[in-house]
């Protein structure tokens, strides 16, 4: 955890997009969210971040000081879907919820019109959301990490990050539901394989080769079935969810059959994300 976050989510997103080697030696700017924005925070723990700092290359001095008309926009819609996130429970992940939200923030409606794939983007963005608010609590060190072997800390973030989901559990299956759609597979994709592997750098494994990829591709089946899971765990707390993601590890770390790991990986991805995930991961 040596490396700053936008470090390892920039080269995540190199890696994924460009099927290199996952050696991490790229020198990167400040991770930048799809809808990243500079606002007064909502009051939730989805709030926009500030991006001040954040570049894309070099740029004449002046643009630090000067907001160019798209960049407000793309801060109008950051703060709408931030806002929208309030109704997601009430209204789900729709476009109506999103509307709601600009009207919370006093933004004409009309703007959810301009937000390519409305709900996908609603998605998306809690996605992103839920990935930096992660790290953050790696790097503030508040999940104490460093007592715990492997096994426990991947067991750790994984419960973490769907602990974020509990809120919208009753609304989840829709989400899987947008994200499965053909149109927006090749971001969840990668988001989720971002997401995987951030959770083997916060478990200090540097592994490379095959090693590398079997072990996020076992991560992956095991978050994803866990997920699952979840949506229909009724006991108080998830605490029936937390027994099942513990026994998965276990097995992965224990058994390390390969057979068996892949196969936690495909059922989860066709049972998670749906037919149509499953043959892009296929192509892939």
């Amino acid at each position: 955890m040596h490396r700053s976050a936008a470090k390892r989510l920039l080269h995540s997103s190199f890696f994924y997009a460009n099927q290199t080697s996952p050696i991490r030696t790229i020198a990167a700017p400040r991770f930048r969210f799809r809808f990243l924005a500079s606002t007064t925070p909502e009051p939730n723990d989805f709030n926009t971040r500030t991006s001040s700092s954040s570049t894309l290359g070099d740029r004449p001095s002046h643009t630090s000081t000067t907001s160019t008309p798209r960049a407000n926009y793309e801060e109008e819609q950051a703060r709408v879907l931030a806002a929208s996130l309030h109704h997601v429970i009430r209204l789900g992940w729709t476009e109506a919820a999103m509307i709601a939200g600009a009207r919370d923030v006093r933004v004409s409606p009309s703007i959810v019109g301009a937000i390519p794939r409305k709900e996908a983007a609603l998605v998306e963005y809690f996605m992103d959301e839920c990935l930096q608010k992660l790290i953050d609590k790696i790097d503030s060190g508040e999940l104490q990490l460093l007592d715990l072997v492997a096994s426990e800390r991947i067991a750790k973030l994984i419960k973490v990050r769907l602990q974020m989901q509990a809120p919208y559990i009753s609304k989840w299956p829709q989400a899987l539901s947008i994200q499965a759609q053909p149109s927006n597979i090749s971001t969840s994709f990668k988001q989720r394989a971002m997401l995987v592997d951030e959770f083997w750098h916060a478990s200090n494994d540097e592994g490379s080769g095959v090693d590398w990829y079997l072990k996020r591709t076992v991560v992956g089946g095991i978050y994803s079935t866990t997920e699952i899971y979840m949506l229909t765990d009724n006991s108080t707390d998830f605490e029936d969810t937390w027994i099942f993601l513990k026994e998965r590890v276990r097995d992965a770390f224990d058994l390390k059959k390969t057979f068996q790991e892949v196969k936690y990986f495909a059922e989860a991805v066709g049972a998670g994300l749906g037919s149509s995930l499953q043959g892009f991961a296929k192509k892939s």
